[in-house]
Formats: structure tokens, sequence, C-alpha cells
């Protein structure tokens, strides 16, 4: 018993004695992000339609005259009869004018200045920078300041310490 006890002793009394090493890594970052957000319009062009229908109507079918160019289809009419005179009859003809494709839009200054009347746009306003600003220090102390609509500021700090 004794032996056992003497030589955990010395195990001890090595583990304390031997110098304990790390390497230590320390890592700072700051940033700053200003964001303004753009103008955007999306517009969704209609297609011209045509149909027809009928009963105890004789017909020579009208229908869509192809554009050209930017235009929009036109409607070619048919000629419709009654089948049997003095009968009942039902007769429909549907057109819907699709739009022509708009020429000459301009964009200045990220602003479209005219925007195409078509079935579906949806349109979003542009960020105003305002008084918008951002600056980071030496010493990693951020200032931001707020601007106007449609705009953001970001400040961010990352502290990484490793250890081996």
């Amino acid at each position: 018993m004794k032996t056992y006890t003497l030589a955990f002793i010395a195990l001890l009394g090595m583990s304390v004695a031997l110098p304990a090493k790390a390497d230590i890594t320390t890592k700072f970052s700051s940033s700053v992000q200003l964001t303004v957000d753009a103008a955007a319009s999306q517009a969704t062009r209609i297609g011209s339609t045509y149909s027809s229908s009928g009963s105890n109507v004789s017909a020579t079918l009208g229908g869509l005259t192809a554009p050209s160019g930017s235009a929009a289809a036109t409607m070619n009419a048919g000629t419709y009869s009654q089948t049997t005179d003095g009968s009942a009859f039902s007769f429909s003809e549907t057109f819907n004018s699709g739009y022509a494709i708009p020429t000459g839009t301009t964009v200045s200054s990220g602003v479209v200045g005219t925007l195409p009347a078509f079935g579906s746009v949806t349109t979003t306003a542009g960020g105003v920078a305002g008084s918008l600003a951002g600056s980071v220090d030496s010493s990693h102390t951020m200032s931001l300041t707020a601007g106007g609509a449609g705009t953001s500021a970001t400040g961010q700090f990352v502290s990484e310490i490793t250890i081996r």
C-alpha cells in the first residue's frame, strides 16, 4: 500500500510541476452597410381575344388580325345569317382588345418617366437617402444615421477568440 501511495504522490507532483501552454488568438472586425431601395415597376400586358358562338346561325367566322410592329391585334368581323328563317336562334361574338406595346419609354436617374397602363401594374417607390450615413472608427465605435423611407443602416461588430 505504501508503494502505491508513494507512486501516486510522485505522479501528482509531476503533473503540477509541468508548465501549461496555450495559444490565444483574438480577432475583431466592424462593418457598416447602408442600403437605399431602388424604384421598380412590373407590368403584365393583356393580349387580344376573340370568340363567337351560336345556334341556327351560318357563319363565316371572324377573328383577329395579327398586329404589325408594336400595335395591338384588331378584330376581323365575320359574316353571319340565320340558317332557318323564322326559327329561334342565338348568337354571341366577343372581342377584347389588348394593349399596344409602348415605345419611347425613358429612364432617368433610376426613375421610369412614364409607366404603361397595362392590365396589371405593380410599382414600388424608390428609397430616399436623406441623411443616411454610417461610419466606423479605429476603436470599432459605430455611428449610424437614419435616412428617409426605403433605406436601412446596419452596423456589425464581430469578436472572435481562438484558444489552442
